[in-house]
């Protein structure tokens, strides 16, 4: 027997093993290289870490429960807490720009955009995208609720334009629509924060009523969290942030 020959007898050829073991393999396809590139390259780039706040959305939920036939009939779309919150976090980056900002370390330069670009990432069937709320900050509920769910068709159907995944200063996920309670999302570069929204669930909670007592009653809670680039934003900017999103969300005063 050769020695060619003894190490083939050996070696066992890794296809065998995968077949032997049920393993089977596919293609990375080009977009899913490109989102595990954009993620290492995220963490590697920033100090990113996370905050989370715990927001009731009681009352706004009774409020959408009296919109969402009206709504739904004069704008054809349903009426999700997603541009509530969304309005919420517009407000609260006009109050808190360098959240909206991003930290160009080359040039040792902290960079204000003129507006806020918010990117909402859509779970497509090809992988994840970022379409682009340009000039949001001038919107409506009403009208982050048509753009919302423009982009989001258009990108599930595979007719969003490279101009629109691009440009956006701040983004927000919403894990939730899956039934994640919490989680620590990624920060979408250059960017220097991205708001996460966690799944909406009825539980109980301790409030006080008019008589100042303290009652266990069931509320419409949700976790969102934001993760930061903490070059740029400080811990209690962040929570400063994130408590100017709650109390908006919390004040019964947001309408369409």
């Amino acid at each position: 027997m050769t020695s060619t020959t003894a190490a083939q007898a050996t070696t066992p050829a890794p296809d065998s093993a995968s077949a032997a073991s049920g393993e089977t393999t596919e293609k990375i396809s080009r977009m899913r290289a490109t989102i595990a590139s954009r993620m290492m390259s995220s963490l590697h780039e920033s100090a990113q870490l996370t905050a989370t706040v715990q927001v009731d959305l009681t009352d706004l939920q009774a409020y959408r429960a009296a919109q969402k036939q009206g709504f739904r009939e004069r704008e054809g779309i349903g009426l999700s807490p997603l541009p509530f919150i969304i309005r919420a976090a517009i407000e609260c980056l006009q109050e808190f720009p360098m959240v909206n900002a991003r930290f160009d370390a080359e040039a040792r330069l902290i960079r204000h955009p003129g507006a806020q670009h918010i990117g909402v990432a859509v779970d497509t069937p090809r992988g994840l995208l970022v379409p682009v709320i340009d000039d949001a900050g001038t919107l409506s509920v009403t009208e982050i609720a048509q753009r919302t769910a423009d982009l989001a068709g258009r990108c599930r159907a595979g007719k969003i334009s490279v101009d629109e995944l691009s440009g956006g200063t701040f983004t927000v996920t919403n894990y939730g629509s899956v039934g994640t309670l919490i989680d620590t999302p990624i920060i979408n570069q250059p960017q220097s924060a991205i708001l996460g929204i966690g799944a909406l669930a009825r539980r109980p909670a301790v409030v006080t009523d008019d008589e100042g007592e303290e009652r266990i009653v069931p509320r419409d809670l949700m976790y969102l969290s934001l993760s930061y680039d903490h070059r740029i934003i400080d811990g209690a900017d962040a929570g400063r942030f994130l408590s100017g999103v709650k109390q908006r969300l919390e004040s019964g005063t947001m309408t369409v």
